[in-house]
């Protein structure tokens, strides 16, 4: 196996990409995205759900994680009306029906 990573330390290198994104501002919300997919990403596995539900949220999440590809701001948009479904379904109102 190869070597272990310290937490702090980068696993890549800067690309064009993040250069730009740093100076438009885009750099703090696709980190703030990439927070939020994590977490909608663990809130639906632990979700007490039949698994056709979970199917159908993660194939959500997916979708959102291909917006965010090519438009941050939609897939930001689309992520926070996503976790308001999931905050229904925590609360036991939510239904397969909503999917």
């Amino acid at each position: 196996m190869g070597r272990e990573l310290h937490p702090a330390e980068a696993t890549t290198r800067p690309r064009w990409h993040n250069l730009c994104m740093e100076h438009d501002g885009q750099l703090q919300l696709y980190a703030a995205v990439a927070d939020q997919l994590k977490e909608a990403h663990h809130r639906v596995r632990a979700l007490q759900v039949p698994e056709g539900v979970r199917m159908a949220l993660t194939r959500k999440l997916l979708a959102i994680t291909a917006v965010a590809k090519h438009d941050l701001a939609a897939a930001a948009r689309r992520l926070e009306r996503f976790m308001a479904d999931l905050d229904d379904f925590d609360e036991g109102s939510g239904s397969e029906e909503e999917l």
